[in-house]
């Protein structure tokens, strides 16, 4: 399996307008072979820097999997109006990836 993170560091004020960003997007992800869960996770809110820790968390049957997603039609499709986001994060997404460490 293959856990693919985007950490969003979304500003104060702006969590609910993320959020329905996110509720109402066509990612189509469930017709993507290999796919196999989503979550979005809203962690605590850092005051003192402003923002909301948010990540989205999807898991794949391998990376092979995650990868051709990421090149696809439905991923461009999906990501077309991610730029109209920007003022919603103090920064752009950090991605992260992983896989399971057999035997642990």
């Amino acid at each position: 399996m293959y856990f693919a993170m985007n950490r969003f560091r979304v500003r104060i004020e702006a969590e609910q307008e993320f959020e329905t960003v996110w509720k109402t997007r066509d990612s189509r992800l469930h017709e993507t072979p290999g796919f196999r869960d989503f979550h979005l996770l809203r962690g605590k809110q850092n005051e003192t820097g402003g923002f909301t820790l948010y990540v989205s968390h999807s898991v794949w049957e391998s990376e092979a999997h995650f990868v051709d997603w990421m090149r696809s039609q439905n991923f461009r499709q999906s990501h077309r109006q991610a730029g109209d986001q920007k003022s919603l994060y103090l920064e752009p997404p950090v991605y992260e990836g992983f896989s399971i460490v057999e035997g642990a």
